[in-house]
């Protein structure tokens, strides 16, 4: 629910960053919308139409803004149940999944019907999934026409749109010029990778955040350095695998995350932005957050690190029970060496190989995986969790369902409350996962057991992740 239209226009009057991604203006004077953080000449108030999302802005007939770009606004993470199943859905639409599994697809995704999520979708953003869909390929296509040099017909391909006919429809139809219109006006740059700024809502400390992931970084898959997170790219793209490279590395002065990707990656732009945005938390509402689980002096609040990589971390997080995180970054990197592709398309020192796939894993004998420096019992947990992997039969990804994900994992021998509460924490990005087991989470809390520590954390609830990502910021915890 939007506040009042004064309250609105208090906050585009202000150019309250608070309301960014949250609060649209639409202008009935130049039919354009803008954010409310827009520096362009403030309209007058009988001139505004206010929205809750981008595409409900779209489906009143205006314009996005070419100066301050709606499509570049920071998400938004759910608080409430409906919220947050909304919030879910609209990421596996920004992701691309309603063009390929339709409606009912995306709701099974989040654990719904198709009825229920038509209804809380359109409370939460004021236009039906669909609606919303077609306002983000626009978007998308928008972007990529501005930030990149790719040709229109990549565009719209990578963009959702099943011909080039249907693209230059959309577009004028909507924005009222042709994409290449467009491009003539912002001038697109030419370059041999496709860089775009993702925003959030600061506060965040990337030293901290860039601490955390070189400690845990594995070896020719990883590399941290001078600010800048890179990695090699496995991605599924329908029947396609593509391969390649990312960088991260925070904008000074900015409240924006600047991200690289090889051009062997335009196939599924959408989806990889997606997982960027979870894996560094992009979407955080810090005030929540901060409101229930207080900043670990003196360097601030943590953010819930996700994974690019679902399988990744959760062999990572078997290998590292009960061992150093030295250690086991060390036993993951032989992991690497020994059973890794070779990466044609990096141009990073240090980043050279991709992951092992579960596949390929889970046709390992137990006894190899044992011979890398792993107990024998972790190396069967291994291979019994990549061949669930392999099979479909568990999906660790961000909006996976939680409760099933985790007995799913529990299930395996070898993976107990600890491992699961770390990979529903790391993989599926879900907030409110907590390894009771820790024991740095025992120690804060001056709990003897893990019953006592869920017990006494539950004034962190729904935030628990974000404590323990604290408590290890603070102690240099495990995993």
């Amino acid at each position: 629910m939007l506040p009042d239209p004064n309250a609105c226009y208090a906050a585009l009057l202000a150019h309250d960053a608070r309301f960014d991604g949250r609060l649209y203006v639409g202008v009935r004077s130049t039919g354009v919308y803008c954010r409310p953080v827009c520096r362009v000449r403030t309209p007058r108030p009988e001139n505004c139409r206010y929205f809750s999302s981008a595409a409900a802005a779209e489906s009143h007939g205006f314009r996005p803004c070419l100066r301050c770009r709606p499509e570049l606004a920071p998400g938004r993470a759910g608080i409430d149940i409906g919220s947050r199943l909304a919030q879910g859905a609209a990421r596996l639409i920004e992701a691309g999944e309603l063009d390929r599994h339709g409606v009912e697809g995306v709701a099974a995704r989040v654990g719904t019907s198709s009825r229920h999520l038509r209804r809380v979708f359109s409370a939460e953003f004021g236009v039906t999934p669909l609606e919303y869909a077609q306002t983000q390929r626009l978007l998308l296509a928008k972007r990529l026409l501005t930030d990149t040099a790719l040709p229109a017909t990549e565009i719209a391909w990578a963009s959702g749109f099943r011909s080039l006919r249907r693209f230059n429809g959309a577009f004028r139809e909507r924005y009222r010029l042709s994409p290449s219109q467009l491009r003539a006006r912002t001038g697109a740059r030419e370059t041999s990778s496709m860089r775009f700024r993702l925003a959030y809502r600061p506060p965040c400390d990337w030293q901290q955040v860039m601490d955390f992931l070189s400690a845990r970084r594995i070896d020719g898959v990883e590399s941290v350095g001078a600010g800048v997170y890179r990695r090699s790219v496995r991605w599924q793209a329908g029947e396609r695998v593509l391969c390649g490279w990312l960088s991260a590395r925070p904008v000074p002065s900015r409240a924006l995350l600047e991200v690289e990707l090889s051009a062997s990656l335009a196939g599924a732009i959408p989806p990889i932005l997606q997982r960027v945005r979870d894996m560094f938390d992009l979407d955080c509402e810090p005030a929540e957050v901060q409101r229930v689980v207080p900043a670990v002096p003196p360097r601030g609040a943590m953010r819930l690190i996700g994974a690019f990589d679902g399988f990744e971390l959760a062999v990572r997080g078997i290998v590292g029970q009960q061992i150093a995180v030295k250690a086991a970054r060390t036993i993951v990197s032989r992991m690497v060496a020994r059973y890794g592709e070779p990466l044609d398309a990096a141009t990073h020192a240090g980043v050279d190989r991709l992951f092992p796939d579960a596949a390929t894993i889970a046709a390992i004998g137990a006894g190899e995986i044992a011979a890398l420096g792993i107990v024998g019992s972790r190396a069967r947990t291994i291979r019994s969790l990549a061949q669930a992997v392999a099979q479909g039969r568990l999906r660790l990804e961000p909006r996976a369902p939680v409760e099933a994900t985790i007995a799913a994992l529990q299930a395996i021998p070898g993976i107990g409350d600890w491992t699961a509460q770390y990979i529903a924490m790391r993989a599926l990005c879900w907030p409110d996962a907590f390894p009771a087991g820790d024991l740095a989470v025992l120690r804060a809390l001056d709990a003897k057991t893990p019953a006592q520590a869920r017990e006494r954390a539950r004034a962190w609830r729904p935030w628990r992740a974000y404590a323990v990502m604290n408590l290890w910021a603070a102690t240099g915890g495990v995993a």
